[in-house]
């Protein structure tokens, strides 16, 4: 589904209005659907019936929607640069091919014969020579309707419903090398029926066209559309945010076993690029939709595109995990803390590993060759896929890696393991939290994952410009054995009136391996400059905060969210109580305060705010350090407020989690309401 406004409560009233065309009252809050348990998916079909050759690996290329929508600025003109762009940047090579066309190329209706019109302002020399153009550069090109009587655009351009055949003949004539097919205004029809029939009318064509059925997951489609489309949308719309990205992803996850070649689960096109996520997060949003074989489809302008973007895009060696010919979604290992491992099976007998860390600090993930599917060997290699570095381990998979950030590795069993040096994993042990002006000690970790031994090891921390950073224990060593750790603590010191707030620290060692040859690694950090909490109550709303995540718009202070830029809430309301002090978040959120171990006790009035109406389903939650202190189950619009109260004695620091309910994050505006932390 794609709308003209990516905000959530627009994407709401969008689908609300395709539900009542349809008659699916029970679609009104159409949240994406929910985690289901790996245990309770079906077993999927061994093959896909279509067993047409196409799409036997995940399709890869371009759209314009998340970039563009609806604006003029997609025409003719942004499809030829796109597909120069591909060639001249190197993504054409990479394995990008399909450039597709979202809403709103057509006019609002259909000419005399019933046919399609493509705009004339937008596409002044029609579609098949957009296709002609593309063709000519060794890609394809695919385009949009709807299996309803209308697309999803409000201004109401023309859908397929009733007109398959025709429209089919149309778009093959055209040259058209893929159709993504909607789900608006379906009138009711059977979405099996609805996507049967156009599978058929482009059957019939005999043109070979990609067929992506945009249904949204809401029937399931993984369970029955094997034999009627290539890929299949398992959620809703896809936005750039962290929370987007991170709720769609866990819905994606359990159903691997439905995927494989020329039947994909697809979470939506790509946000990378588009500004709304940090770099960091974009790679881990490329490396978890390639482990997960989702289709990658480019969701940026790349006319404007910066380097780094190109860079993440252009991974060749990420991408190869995603297109690998076995066809296999990564599945996944463990998850406990935010600390996930996906591991996808290769078909060289490899196993691609992601290692992503969901929370807001870093953290050590780890996990065995043995738990990724690998076989027992004496030694492994072990394949950075972002520093393009290769090493060998014992068996171990493990990396310190940072907020929001994945490492993907390529691992296996290889007799040729000791030609490479050995895996060294960096961490710091604690959380690096300091006050101005007060000197802390860290303490780093060095740890041998490889076979051979690490030799000369040296190891340094450094901080921003102005800090102390001094080694209070030796930070070198003559070699390091299988499994053996070099301890370092320094004594790191942030200048006096620092203010409040998160600062990089590089953790960096030198070692060689036993062939002499010489390995740097590094692992970005961060250390946060606290302070103390007052005596006393305090609002929550009035403290500084450690960090912040909102699933839309900022963390408010005193008001609702308002899904965009600060201050655009309302009054805190819930069951009809206004509320003048607290917190308004969007799930999925998460904020986080210093309490120092001074602190007792967090108090607060929990639930939906008025302001979605029928709407929203969250679930309240309050940390203390790594324990979970206080948490609701799931809340509806329906509830009253809910008092929440959590024991955070001795906690250094507390976090305030918001999570979807299980649903997907539409409409899910929560209030922490009257907030207060006793110390």
């Amino acid at each position: 589904m794609r709308h003209p406004h990516t905000r959530t409560t627009r994407t709401t009233h969008r689908r609300l209005a395709a539900a009542l065309t349809a008659g699916l009252l029970c679609a009104a809050g159409l949240a994406t659907p929910a985690l289901a348990a790996p245990a309770e998916t079906p077993a999927a079909p061994a093959s896909p019936a279509l067993a047409d050759g196409l799409a036997l690996t995940p399709p890869m290329g371009f759209n314009n929607w998340n970039s563009t929508h609806c604006r003029a600025e997609f025409n003719e003109s942004m499809v030829k640069g796109i597909a120069d762009l591909f060639v001249q940047k190197g993504l054409k090579d990479a394995g990008y091919q399909y450039v597709n066309l979202d809403d709103c190329w057509a006019l609002p209706s259909r000419d005399a014969d019933g046919k399609l019109v493509p705009d004339p302002a937008r596409f002044p020399h029609g579609i098949k020579a957009v296709a002609d153009y593309v063709h000519a550069k060794g890609l394809k090109l695919g385009i949009y309707t709807s299996a309803g009587t209308k697309t999803c655009n409000s201004a109401g351009f023309p859908g397929a419903l009733g007109h398959e055949y025709s429209d089919a003949r149309q778009f093959a004539d055209w040259g058209v090398d893929y159709l993504k097919y909607d789900n608006c205004n379906n009138q009711g029809v059977d979405a099996r029926q609805r996507y049967r029939t156009m599978r058929d009318a482009l059957k019939a064509t005999g043109r070979p066209i990609v067929y992506s059925i945009c249904e949204w997951g809401e029937n399931k489609p993984w369970e029955w559309a094997a034999d009627v489309g290539h890929l299949w949308r398992t959620t809703g719309d896809i936005s750039d945010s962290w929370s987007s990205m991170l709720s769609i992803l866990k819905q994606n996850l359990p159903l691997a076993p439905h995927a494989g070649p020329g039947h994909w689960n697809d979470p939506d096109m790509l946000e990378v690029g588009n500004g709304g996520m940090t770099d960091t997060e974009y790679r881990s949003h490329f490396s978890l939709w390639s482990v997960m074989a989702a289709p990658l489809l480019i969701g940026t302008d790349l006319r404007k595109a910066s380097q780094a973007t190109y860079d993440i895009l252009g991974n060749k060696e990420v991408v190869a995990v995603d297109q690998d010919p076995l066809g296999k979604q990564g599945t996944v290992v463990s998850s406990a803390g935010g600390r996930w491992v996906v591991a996808k099976e290769m078909k060289d007998g490899s196993r691609a590993v992601a290692l992503f860390n969901e929370s807001g600090t870093a953290q050590r993930i780890a996990t065995g060759a043995g738990a990724v599917g690998l076989p027992a060997a004496d030694g492994y290699t072990l394949r950075d896929l972002w520093q393009h570095r290769t090493y060998n381990t014992a068996g171990t998979i493990a990396a310190t890696v940072p907020a929001h950030g994945t490492v993907l590795l390529r691992v296996q069993a290889d007799p040729r393991w000791a030609a490479q040096p050995p895996a060294l994993d960096l961490g710091l042990d604690g959380s690096p939290l300091l006050e101005a002006a007060t000197p802390a000690t860290l303490t780093s970790t060095v740890t041998d994952l490889g076979r051979t031994p690490a030799q000369q090891v040296s190891v340094a921390l450094t901080g921003p410009a102005g800090w102390t950073v001094r080694a209070a224990s030796a930070n070198t060593a003559a070699a390091l054995p299988t499994g053996g750790t070099l301890r370092t603590d320094w004594r790191v010191t942030a200048p006096a009136g620092t203010p409040a707030g998160s600062y990089g620290l590089t953790l960096r060692t030198r070692y060689r391996s036993p062939s002499g040859t010489a390995v740097t690694s590094e692992v970005p950090l961060t250390a946060s400059v606290v302070v103390p909490p007052p005596g006393g109550t305090s609002y929550l709303g009035d403290l500084p905060r450690l960090s912040a995540t909102s699933g839309w718009g900022p963390v408010e202070r005193d008001t609702s969210n308002g899904e965009d830029a600060a201050g655009d809430g309302h009054p805190l309301t819930i069951g009809g109580t206004v509320y003048a002090k607290g917190l308004g978040v969007h799930a999925l959120s998460e904020i986080s305060f210093y309490t120092g171990k001074a602190c007792e006790k967090v108090t607060a009035d929990v639930g939906v705010d008025d302001e979605k109406g029928s709407k929203g389903t969250v679930a309240f939650e309050i940390w203390a350090d790594g324990t979970k202190a206080a948490s609701t189950g799931v809340l509806t619009n329906a509830m009253p407020a809910r008092p929440l109260t959590a024991d955070i004695t001795g906690a250094q620091v507390v976090r305030l989690v918001v999570t979807d309910g299980g649903d997907g994050i539409d409409s899910d505006h929560a209030d922490w309401a009257d907030a207060r932390l006793g110390c």
